[in-house]
């Protein structure tokens, strides 16, 4: 691949509506992203959902694209209008069943495998430990570490069964935030000490067992760098996350046209410092100016010699490692065979049998 593709696949790009346009075709015929990511604006059915992932992998036919979601149950779930609705990890969580996490993700799983996605972004593996946090919440397992370690592996392992790349999120934890990053940018005070000890330990657990992908947090921990938020800093991505807990898969970041971003550095530029940190792979889940200004600064950024082409070529390399274990080679979905995969009565049943347990553990609780 040239410079410009590479750094292409280090993007995962949203779009609008419910089929390849012209200009989604554009983009991936020139800046060859790595992948997309859908939202319910991408998706009406489980038929048109796995035609929409073909016709998007038949616009990457040399690097099949990373199609991806975020499919975590309750109230972050993109597909109201065919995928079996999952629990909550709160509600998962009070369980604190593995068995349980694993029966509910495998439904999951075998939904998204279905419509032809590949990488999901769950689970959660913050910890639900402050009560006044607007975007956790019912999100998390809790606030036991042990317990969201235990309950994220088996989360992981259901995933990776069907072949579907899971990614842990959001390091190095957004737990004990009390405002939304979507809106602003969080600051937690914790010490480093604090932080390893409770919020870093799911991650650092789950590292251990192999966990493949982490997405970092649009959070600022000033005890860990006064600077920048986990999203664009070095100290967070590359000597934490890499050098002292030896994270060896990918990070992602998360969408960096959230205003915990924007309001504080152009999109361009904080694709920019991401990189430099140690970024592997970068959202831009909606306007796709913004996109392409930030792919083209990214270029210009390595041919000027701001961005080191080493540490582009150590994230293409990793990519594709990756996608070799998830990705290659790729086989289509079958939109004839998904309505005998998704939502079918069996999925239900599984789901209905933990809201039964719920209703019944909250009866013996009061």
């Amino acid at each position: 691949m040239n410079l410009k593709a590479k750094i292409g696949q280090l993007f995962i790009l949203g779009f609008q509506g419910t089929a390849v346009s012209a200009d989604l075709a554009h983009i991936l015929a020139s800046y060859k992203p790595g992948g997309v990511i859908l939202f319910a604006r991408n998706l009406d059915n489980h038929v048109q959902a796995a035609m929409l992932a073909n016709k998007l992998q038949e616009h990457s036919p040399e690097t099949p694209l990373w199609i991806s979601i975020d499919h975590e149950g309750g109230t972050v779930f993109r597909f109201s209008g065919g995928l079996t609705p999952l629990p909550s990890s709160g509600e998962l969580g009070r369980h604190g069943s593995e068995k349980l996490v694993t029966s509910v993700a495998s439904v999951g799983a075998c939904e998204l495998s279905a419509i032809g996605v590949n990488l999901n972004y769950a689970p959660v593996l913050d910890l639900n430990t402050n009560s006044d946090n607007p975007i956790i919440s019912e999100r998390s397992f809790g606030a036991n570490p042990n317990i969201v370690s235990r309950l994220g592996w088996a989360t992981i392992r259901a995933y990776q069964e069907q072949g579907i790349m899971p990614c842990g999120k959001h390091f190095p934890g957004h737990g004990d935030t009390n405002v939304d990053s979507h809106h602003e940018l969080p600051i937690v005070s914790l010490s480093a000490e604090q932080l390893r000890e409770r919020e870093c330990r799911p991650f650092q657990t789950l590292i251990a067992k192999g966990l493949p992908a982490i997405m970092t947090a649009h959070v600022q921990y000033p005890q860990l760098d006064q600077l920048y938020p986990a999203s664009l800093s070095q100290l967070i991505q590359t000597r934490l996350l890499r050098e002292k807990l030896l994270f060896n898969g990918l990070i992602f970041s998360d969408d960096l046209e959230m205003k915990a971003i924007t309001d504080h550095t152009e999109i361009q530029e904080a694709a920019i410092i991401a990189i430099k940190a140690g970024t592997d792979h970068l959202l831009i889940c909606h306007n796709s100016e913004k996109q392409v200004a930030a792919m083209d600064a990214v270029y210009k950024a390595t041919i000027n010699g701001r961005i080191a082409l080493s540490r582009i070529n150590e994230s293409f390399k990793r990519i594709i490692d990756f996608k070799t274990q998830y990705v290659f080679p790729h086989a289509p979905a079958d939109p004839e065979k998904v309505t005998k995969i998704v939502g079918i009565a069996a999925h239900k049943q599984i789901i209905d049998t933990v809201k039964s347990r719920s209703s019944a553990l909250s009866l013996h609780s009061s």
